[in-house]
């Protein structure tokens, strides 16, 4: 259900030549990785005899021990029935001899896939895989016994391997994966799901990385998982000194790789993500399902093992984890805002016109009209603030309002709408002593009136300051803070806003705003439409009332960029958050976020234009369809089970 995939690297000591202690060695490999359940374990190229054996690879006496020791693996395997061996050996077929990578599971050898390109030292002992067409070696031939439905074996290049219910494997080796036109591109065209890579790669300074970039690469281009495993120091070294590089990754992330640059006898275990995988394939649409004629063969089925509980988890999975990474990360997407309202503001020859509440999200959109304003070459006085305090505004925030605008130099006003807002209630009928949704929504639709009519005025456009969460909730007036004339931060989560302003204050060209900012991002979020309480401080605080944004981004996060379900949505956010909410409080802003999501999709589907900064956007235009008056109920009767 949860769609976890758990693979292992196993790199053993390899003795060259001595088939019956590799044999031996990848059998105790396939026991400790049976104890952590997982699913399938990959071990380097021509594992089973070593890489370096040369011209012993013509010996008659070493393809016999081969055969033995292929049997003892499968015979191993036999005992470990969940658990998929991916070998690597010299396989003789006629006079030919080729680099597979033998497939083994529940004691048969369900496959071999040959190398497909070779190097030039290869070519003295090996024939390439394309010299191979589809050719079954009975399973007499390796001493396993045929029964009615195992009788051999297919070796051939253009095969795929089905783990438990519907995990789809490729399999390539070394050099494959170093061509211009990679294996792995065309195993997961045809719907391979995880690429694994039996390697033997010698040492030279300055290849590690080169190898890391190119897993990760692929891993990338082609949506997968994508495992490498390199043959280890015990290798020959009369020429060179192998590395024992093994490296597990994702989607175009590295989950885990071993520490040493020189290693052998070791085992790392990660689990993969396949749900993430499928939706970033089913959005991308590049890759077709598998063609009859590639031999497809289930290994067993039961379903994968893994749990995911050793999936890497991020509380805030929009932030990413160090500051280097963080503020590189926070200047790309401002640099992205800003471009966007300098394309506006130029091409309509306008000024920008803006709410200042004192508060993230006007702060950061603030930022935005002022880097703008400089990237057009025009003065931040083309920038008009507007401040508009009335019954729920606390000193703290009026005060950072007025100092924001004053040290970034733009044009300063303020317009009390206290008593626009009370004849307003008047001309209504609503007591003013009723605090509701009349007695909110009034406040934030007439500062968007004076907003959008001050605009007029100055020749301006509205900068809308609403952010992706807010949008995800609804937590906006419609046709108040809800609408503009150019948002800004539509795209821009909750949880990231914070950092982007921490990162932005550190630009010299924002030196003299820096201590307003830094009282602004530890400022409670409120949306300030009730009264402050009797110390005159902020009464009204938004996660109080809809839910920590933490947890909201994070269902976000899963719900929109994977399309899980909340079962394992509930599931990764209870891992992630094990030491900071209880299961049922997960459960009931899970429950929350979901209804509020379904039920306030008629606010997005009306949004104004903004640039998209971040792969998640709710525009109607160009991201997220979805009608208005669709249903949440069997999403909300799951989350009910839970």
């Amino acid at each position: 259900m949860l769609e976890f995939i758990r693979i292992a690297c196993a790199v053993p000591e390899v003795k060259v030549g001595d088939v019956k202690k590799n044999a031996s060695d990848i059998c105790a490999f396939l026991e400790k990785a049976d104890e952590e359940n997982v699913d399938v374990v990959l071990f380097p190229e021509l594992a089973l005899t070593g890489y370096t054996c040369g011209d012993l690879f013509f010996q008659d006496s070493l393809w016999k021990a081969v055969k033995k020791g292929l049997k003892e693996i499968a015979d191993c395997s036999g005992k470990h029935p969940n658990l998929t061996a991916v070998v690597g050996l010299p396989l003789r077929i006629g006079t030919k001899l080729y680099n597979c990578a033998a497939v083994v599971n529940r004691g048969e050898v369900s496959g071999f896939v040959p190398k497909t390109h070779l190097t030039a030292a290869e070519k003295r002992w090996f024939a390439p895989g394309t010299d191979l067409d589809r050719h079954w070696l009975p399973s007499a031939d390796f001493g396993l016994i045929p029964s009615e439905d195992y009788y051999g074996a297919p070796a051939d290049a253009n095969q795929l391997f089905q783990l438990g219910d519907d995990a789809l494997v490729g399999i390539e080796i070394c050099e494959d994966m170093m061509v211009p036109q990679p294996r792995c591109a065309e195993l997961a065209a045809k719907g391979a799901e995880v690429i694994l890579n039996l390697s033997a790669s010698p040492e030279v300074a300055g290849k590690r990385g080169k190898r890391r970039d190119l897993v990760k690469h692929y891993s990338d281009v082609c949506s997968c998982a994508y495992a490498y495993a390199s043959a280890g120091c015990t290798e020959s070294t009369a020429d060179t000194v192998y590395c024992g590089h093994s490296i597990i990754a994702e989607n175009g992330q590295i989950l885990k790789e071993n520490t040493q640059q020189i290693d052998t006898g070791y085992l790392i275990i990660q689990d993969c993500d396949l749900g993430r995988i499928r939706a970033v394939r089913r959005k991308t649409q590049n890759f077709s399902g598998m063609p009859e004629d590639w031999v497809s063969l289930p290994l067993y089925g039961d379903d994968l093992r893994s749990d995911g509980s050793l999936y890497p988890l991020q509380k805030l999975p929009f932030v990413p984890s160090t500051k280097a990474e963080r503020d590189a990360y926070c200047l790309e997407i401002f640099n992205i805002q800003a471009a966007g309202l300098a394309q506006r503001l130029k091409t309509i020859n306008s000024n920008a016109v803006i709410g200042i509440s004192g508060g993230l999200d006007s702060t950061l959109a603030l930022l935005v009209c002022v880097e703008a304003m400089r990237r057009l070459g025009r003065p931040a006085t083309d920038i008009y603030g507007v401040t508009m305090p009335c019954f729920g505004t606390s000193d703290r925030t009026y005060n950072n309002s007025w100092e924001l605008m004053r040290t970034l130099g733009i044009n300063a006003k303020e317009i009390s709408i206290k008593n626009a807002v009370t004849l307003h209630f008047e001309d209504i009928g609503h007591d003013i002593q009723v605090h509701n949704g009349t007695f909110e929504n009034s406040q934030a639709r007439e500062r968007t009136q004076i907003l959008m009519d001050y605009a007029s005025v100055v020749n301006g456009i509205v900068v809308g300051t609403g952010d992706l969460s807010e949008l995800a909730l609804g937590w906006c007036t419609y046709n108040g803070d809800h609408m503009s004339m150019y948002g800004v931060n539509g795209s821009v989560p909750k949880t990231l806003i914070r950092w982007m302003i921490e990162a932005i204050a550190a630009a010299p060209e924002f030196e003299a705003s820096r201590v307003v900012l830094a009282d602004i991002l530890d400022t409670p979020i409120s949306p300030e439409l009730l009264p402050p309480d009797a110390q005159g401080k902020i009464a009204q605080q938004t996660e109080d009332l809809v839910g920590p944004y933490a947890l909201h981004d994070f269902f976000l996060y899963h719900m929109l960029n994977f399309g899980f379900t909340p079962t394992k949505i509930y599931t990764l956010a209870c891992r992630a958050f094990e030491n900071d909410f209880e299961p049922a409080v997960i459960k009931k802003w899970l429950r929350t976020f979901t209804w509020r999501f379904f039920t306030q999709q008629f606010k997005r589907n009306c949004m104004p234009d903004g640039a998209k900064a971040l792969p998640i956007s709710f525009s109607p235009r160009g991201d997220w369809q979805m009608p208005s008056d669709a249903t949440a109920r069997i999403w909300l009767d799951e989350i009910d089970t839970l």
